[in-house]
């Protein structure tokens, strides 16, 4: 099988290329990204060193028409994981999000139509297209979509766009709404790579707010065994859609103050900051639906997450280069994350 992966450089992303070419030795991966600010070139070399035969990058946008039927003509499952995903520049340039989320997607999706050979298109989502729980509840699948961010209402754009090409096309699209990510490689703007290279320079870690809003975390190897299930799932699962969740939440301020314990820092170091517009109280999902399928989640919360503060105190070339790589892509990027090259 050829799979076609957008935004393979990224953190997802390359995770997940790494988990389809580890566990499914008949995997070829085409990784399309084109390096924007959360796409790195490191991340592209390490798959290259260990997959070179089976994996190859192109650097193209997704709405490369020209550059995908080229690529889609053998290609046989394709996961769309591509997307502007900074909430705080979806606030200041929502322009942006709505191009390469929604229009780039479409042109994506319009190639894929015509793919003779492809079996499956797996659109990974957020559970931000929900905003905050129905009725304070862990979203269902069924549940409205009220995003409460630009970069929110893109994602809920690109979602149901994907949902009209299944049902005015027959394409053959799932897909995957997943709560907060965490791990190793991860785009240093996120509140958990921010806190902990702030904590390792003994810097003050920018609360939003109060600080009391929840997230539900799931490691990123859980979210690509997840996604791997649903891209190869032998059942027909054409225009269905699935939450990735783990059922472990946590506030900002819970996760500061676990970093500062964990890296021995003063607990003043966790400073209030203004709170972000339309800053939403909680992200939480069910994944009934996909434990169904026999997923579950395998790293739990306290061994994921302290693993993955060991590899950003033991990983400080790649920070390096990720931090220079965002410094020249995102104006204001030393003072508004605190990062300098």
């Amino acid at each position: 099988m050829k799979i076609l992966v957008t935004g393979g450089c990224g953190f997802i992303g390359s995770h997940f290329i790494h988990h389809v070419l580890s566990q499914y030795p008949q995997a070829q991966v085409i990784n399309l990204d084109c390096l924007t600010y959360a796409g790195f070139l490191a991340n592209h070399q390490w798959l290259h060193d260990q997959f070179a035969e089976r994996y190859r990058w192109i650097k193209a946008r997704v709405g490369d028409a020209h550059t995908l039927t080229d690529i889609l003509s053998d290609i046989t499952h394709v996961a769309h994981l591509a997307a502007e995903s900074n909430v705080d520049l979806s606030l200041e340039n929502g322009q942006q999000f709505l191009n390469t989320n929604i229009l780039e997607t479409q042109s994506l999706l319009e190639q894929c139509r015509r793919a003779p050979k492809l079996k499956r298109f797996l659109l990974i989502s957020t559970d931000e297209v929900y905003g905050n729980p129905w009725q304070g509840k862990p979203s269902h699948e069924e549940d409205p979509l009220l995003p409460c961010s630009p970069y929110a209402a893109s994602k809920a754009g690109q979602d149901l766009l994907a949902y009209s090409y299944y049902h005015s096309f027959g394409l053959p699209v799932v897909r995957s709404r997943g709560v907060n990510n965490y791990g190793p490689r991860q785009d240093p703007t996120k509140l958990i790579p921010r806190f902990a290279l702030h904590a390792l320079h003994n810097q003050a870690l920018p609360l939003y707010g109060h600080g009391q809003n929840r997230r539900e975390w799931l490691h990123v190897s859980d979210h690509c065994r997840a996604l791997a299930l649903l891209l190869f799932h032998p059942d027909d699962l054409s225009g269905e859609i699935f939450n990735v969740g783990s059922g472990v939440e946590h506030s900002a301020h819970t996760i500061g103050r676990h970093i500062l314990h964990f890296f021995e820092r003063d607990p003043a170091l966790l400073q209030s900051v203004t709170d972000r517009t339309g800053h939403v109280e909680r992200h939480a999902v069910n994944a009934n639906k996909l434990q169904a399928l026999g997923w579950q989640t395998q790293i739990s919360w306290q061994t994921g997450f302290e693993d993955t503060l060991r590899w950003y105190e033991n990983n400080p070339q790649w920070i390096q280069a990720a931090i220079a790589h965002q410094g020249q892509h995102l104006p204001g990027y030393s003072t508004t994350y605190g990062f300098t090259r």
